[in-house]
């Protein structure tokens, strides 16, 4: 079984890029590239990253009107990417859109808090303050709509599995035993997050800052 780490290389130096994933890429199962990478290299840069041999996540997280975001995932059939972000908070029909657009082994997953965020950012922007609910509303609404899974913190994912066995389950924010949070809020260890009910765990500056981004990687596969 491949390893359950995707390694966020969030960086918009496709030639950095290469050189972290291909360093890491015996003690990670996937790359995860998001907004600033898909910026900087769009669908050349992803085609580049993807001859490196490892599935690819494409965290896009995209949040517009259903038809929009049935034609943007729609746009990225031809890259094949493994997984590809959606906000759940866009709503039924654009969840149902977007996977109805989505190639054959493509998964669908909405984010449905950023790890960023906390209760007081919550209330700030008109919503309930407690995140565990925000989250599993969210979830209910994502497993309904026919996505496949979702984005959430280590710390809702072990409810959100009760609510969703066969669910996939994408936990960001995971820092190491030893490691800063950085702008992360509500954080777990790999171990943590994968008993929880994690299917993948995106690790980022914990092994792309690293001055061993290899020996990074293998620390944190060793814990698991």
């Amino acid at each position: 079984m491949s390893s359950p780490i995707y390694v966020a290389i969030d960086t918009p130096d496709l030639d950095r890029a290469k050189t972290i994933a291909r360093k890491v890429h015996h003690h990670v199962g996937g790359i995860k590239l998001g907004l600033e990478f898909f910026m900087a290299n769009g669908r050349a840069g992803v085609h580049e990253m993807a001859e490196i041999g490892l599935p690819i996540f494409l965290d896009l997280k995209f949040h517009d009107i259903p038809n929009t975001v049935g034609k943007a995932v729609q746009a990225l059939r031809p890259l094949e990417p493994a997984i590809i972000t959606v906000h759940a908070a866009g709503g039924r029909a654009m969840l149902e859109d977007a996977k109805a657009a989505a190639p054959t082994g493509t998964r669908i997953v909405a984010v449905t808090m950023l790890t960023s965020l906390d209760s007081d950012d919550l209330t700030s922007i008109g919503l309930a303050a407690d995140p565990h609910d925000q989250v599993m509303r969210l979830t209910e609404l994502a497993k309904s709509a026919g996505v496949d899974g979702i984005v959430c913190s280590g710390s809702e994912v072990a409810a959100a599995k009760r609510i969703w066995p066969h669910g996939f389950f994408v936990v960001p924010g995971v820092r190491p035993a030893n490691g800063e949070a950085g702008d992360q809020k509500r954080v777990v260890t790999p171990r943590a997050a994968l008993d929880a009910g994690a299917s993948i765990l995106v690790v980022g500056r914990p092994i792309t800052q690293a001055s061993d981004p290899d020996m990074a990687a293998r620390e944190i596969e060793a814990t698991l």
